[in-house]
C-alpha cells in the first residue's frame, strides 16, 4: 500500500548533506507466508515466480502485496533443484489463502519443470497443494514424509509437487521512505541504489515495479468513490497551486520505497539499508532529502522514525 502525508518539522539531521526529516514511516499489520518455487533450472523458477507475483502492487485494488525475495541455491531447496522465495502480504488470512491458491493454479503449476513448497512452518494452515490436486481427476497421489504431505499432479511433461498446506503468519505492511531529488534521473539512481541494497535484506519484499513508486498516495479524495489520491503536498508540478506543500523549488522529483516485512525488525533493517544506500552517495548525486509516510499515527501500529534509524552516525 503506497500511502504518504505531511511531514513534521524537526531540527534537521544531515549525513553527507543529505537531509534527513524527523519523522516516521507508518506501517500496519498484515498476514504473510513465504511459497519457494524450484524447477529444472533457475530460469524457469524465476519464471513462475515472476508471474505468481504479477499484479501485487498493493492490497488497495490487488487482493495482495507479493515479490521475489531471494534465490535459493539446489543445496538449500526443499527438492534440490534451483529455487525461488516468493512473500505475499494481505490483510487477512482468508484473502491470502485465496490469493496463494489462484497464483500457485494459474502461474506455478502451469510452468514446465516446477514444484512449490511451503517456505514458513510455523503458524496457521493453508491451503497449498492441498485444493489443487484436484487437477489430477483423480490420478493425483500424496506422500507423506516426516509428517508432511506432498501432492504428486501429473501433468504433460511429468509431475507438479506441491507441499498440501503452507503456514501464514503475522507480517508488517507498509514501511517506506521517500526520497526528495533535484531531478527524475537523481531520483531514480538513487532509488536503484537503495533497493539493490535492501533486496540483500531477508525477510522482506519491495511489491512496486522494480521495488519503487511514484504515485504516493494521500488517505482520501474529492471524489468520494475514491479511497485514495495523488500526494498533492509531494507533487512537484502542484507546488506552487496546491493548499500545501513539502517541497522547496530545488525538489523537482519525489520517489518511494515502500516495504513489507516478516517482521518488524526485517522492516525497519531494510529501511535503514535503503537510507544508508542513499546517503553513502551523498546530496551530490541528487537526492537531498529522505523523508517517510504516515497519518500521524492513526493508520498502524508501527512506527520507523527515520532518525533512529539512523543510529548515532557522524553527522555533517
Amino acid at each position: 500500500m503506497s500511502a504518504t502525508a505531511s511531514t513534521t518539522e524537526k531540527a534537521p539531521l544531515t549525513i553527507n548533506g543529505v537531509t534527513i526529516d524527523d519523522t516516521f514511516a507508518e506501517a500496519f499489520p498484515m498476514k504473510a507466508t513465504r511459497l519457494v518455487i524450484t524447477a529444472r533450472n533457475a530460469t524457469w523458477a524465476r519464471h513462475a515466480a515472476v508471474a505468481a507475483t504479477g499484479f501485487a502492487t498493493s492490497v488497495i485494488a490487488c487482493g495482495c502485496e507479493a515479490a521475489i525475495e531471494r534465490e535459493i541455491a539446489p543445496d538449500a531447496s526443499p527438492d534440490g533443484r534451483p529455487g525461488i522465495a516468493v512473500l505475499l502480504f494481505s490483510m487477512s488470512g482468508k484473502e491470502l489463502a485465496k490469493q496463494v491458491e489462484r497464483r500457485v493454479g494459474q502461474c506455478v503449476l502451469t510452468c514446465p519443470t516446477t514444484a512449490v513448497y511451503a517456505g514458513i512452518t510455523e503458524g496457521e494452515a493453508i491451503a497449498l497443494g492441498k485444493n489443487l490436486r484436484f487437477f489430477g481427476d483423480g490420478w493425483q497421489i500424496s506422500k507423506m514424509i516426516d509428517g508432511v504431505r506432498y501432492w504428486r499432479v501429473p501433468v504433460m511433461d511429468g509431475e507438479f509437487v506441491a507441499q498440501e498446506t503452507t503456514s501464514v503468519i503475522k507480517g508488517v505492511g507498509g514501511g517506506n521512505l521517500l526520497l526528495l531529488a533535484r531531478d527524475p534521473d537523481a531520483a531514480l539512481a538513487g532509488a536503484e541504489a537503495a533497493v539493490q541494497a535492501m533486496r540483500r535484506v531477508p525477510g522482506i519484499i519491495m511489491p512496486f515495479p522494480g521495488g519503487v513508486v511514484r504515485s504516493g498516495s494521500k488517505v482520501g479524495s474529492k471524489y468520494s468513490a475514491l479511497p485514495a489520491s495523488t500526494n498533492d503536498a509531494y507533487c512537484p508540478t502542484l507546488a506552487g497551486l496546491a493548499p500545501r506543500t513539502a517541497l522547496t523549488d530545488e525538489t523537482r522529483c519525489v520517489l518511494e520505497i515502500v516495504v513489507d516485512g516478516l517482521s518488524e525488525a526485517d522492516v525497519a533493517n531494510a529501511m535503514r539499508t535503503g537510507i544508508e544506500a542513499v546517503t553513502a552517495r551523498g546530496a551530490e548525486a541528487g537526492v537531498t532529502r529522505i523523508s517517510a509516510g504516515n497519518y500521524g499515527g492513526k493508520l498502524g501500529p508501527f512506527h520507523f522514525h527515520l532518525h533512529r534509524l539512523c543510529g548515532n552516525g557522524e553527522t555533517s
